[in-house]
């Protein structure tokens, strides 16, 4: 592993552990001198374990809307292939690398369907799925007339579907939707196997009509919809989002800055301003991220957002979050003003080990937080 003091200047400052470089993309600063705002000398020795060989790529941390503390790190990550897929190389991360944000790219669809309803594009989230798609009335029955929108949202469709996962290899419904010729026909021609809200049950499918509908609402694909309603007020001038069948891959192809990923929460954390400015209506925001339905034992789910709990000081506060396979993270914590993204390179590592280790990267950095600012 490459020693950070190799990394360009921007990664690191020589007057401190992490401290920001001041960039002209939107981002103020805090300055060393500003302890009160995190405990730096505990940042950097979480910091400094992570770099002695945990494939972690990037934490940033963003308080009282500062960026404060900012680490790249040197690791094994997926790149686009020149031909097709991806390929595994050892990278430098610093901050101007694009990294694959797995399915955090699904909340940031999220914002761009919550924009689309607020310009009258959708009419609310209680449309019919098949309202969208006329071309598939073929697949309606009873059960799946009951669909809407919004199941597609808090991942409730009720529709059978066998997620990606290592485990799975090829044989499982995403591999399946995205070699199919209308991956759209594909997700609504399975099998309904409970009533619309009933339950919660991961389904990358239901991105895929998320995407179909934002480009069919407002005759750009999804993409472009984001560059032009979303990024482009964020600041956010390099992203890249992949295409499958033509539309945007919405349940995991997004790539971003890490400090672009920080904006996307730190957007969050206020309601959906930016610099000033109202980017996503706060009534959005609001309703997006407050718990739909219960996702798992700890956790539960919006409107593609995460919602869960950690202890901190012998109390419990709340976060919402936009998670990715393989440690993808934004992180955001109402309750401290404080946004925390963490990007690395698990993609094909389902262990309690790696699993413990990216949750341990947020737990550290809460530790690391002075309670009040």
């Amino acid at each position: 592993m490459a020693p950070l003091a190799t990394l360009p200047v921007y990664a690191e400052q020589s007057d401190g552990c992490g401290v920001p470089v001041a960039r002209d993309d939107g981002w103020s600063v805090a300055s060393i001198a500003e302890d009160r705002l995190a405990d730096r000398a505990a940042l950097c020795r979480m910091a400094d374990r992570l770099a002695k060989g945990a494939n972690v790529h990037a934490v940033l941390v963003v308080r009282s809307g500062k960026l404060v503390f900012e680490r790249y790190f040197s690791g094994s990550d997926e790149v686009p292939s020149r031909f097709y897929g991806s390929r595994v190389e050892d990278v430098a991360f610093n901050a101007d690398t694009l990294h694959n944000i797995k399915s955090a790219s699904k909340s940031v669809a999220s914002l761009a369907v919550g924009i689309a309803i607020d310009r009258g594009l959708i009419r609310s989230v209680n449309e019919p799925i098949f309202s969208f798609f006329p071309e598939l009335s073929d697949l309606r029955s009873p059960e799946k007339d009951r669909i809407q929108l919004v199941h597609a949202l808090t991942m409730s469709m009720g529709l059978a579907w066998v997620e990606a996962t290592p485990a799975t290899g090829d044989d499982n419904d995403e591999v399946r939707m995205h070699r199919a010729s209308d991956p759209c026909r594909y997700v609504l021609g399975l099998s309904a196997t409970a009533p619309p809200g009933q339950a919660f049950f991961y389904n990358t499918g239901a991105l895929t009509l998320v995407s179909a509908i934002v480009r069919k609402a407002t005759g750009h694909p999804l993409d472009e919809f984001a560059r032009t309603a979303l990024f482009e007020p964020l600041g956010i001038t390099s992203f890249e989002w992949s295409r499958v069948k033509g539309d945007s891959d919405a349940g995991g192809g997004l790539r971003l800055r890490p400090r672009d990923m920080a904006k996307i929460g730190q957007l969050v954390l206020a309601g959906g301003r930016w610099n000033g400015r109202q980017i996503v209506p706060k009534a959005w925001i609001e309703t997006s991220t407050e718990s739909k339905l219960k996702a798992t034992e700890h956790q539960s789910y919006g409107y593609l957002w995460w919602l869960g709990q950690s202890r901190l000081n012998g109390r419990k506060v709340d976060w919402v979050g936009a998670l990715g396979r393989g440690g993808q993270s934004i992180r955001i914590v109402p309750e401290l003003d404080l946004v925390v993204v963490v990007t690395a390179g698990y993609y094909q590592d389902y262990s309690p080990q790696a699993f413990q280790l990216q949750y341990g990267v947020f737990r550290d950095v809460l530790q690391g937080i002075s309670p009040r600012v």
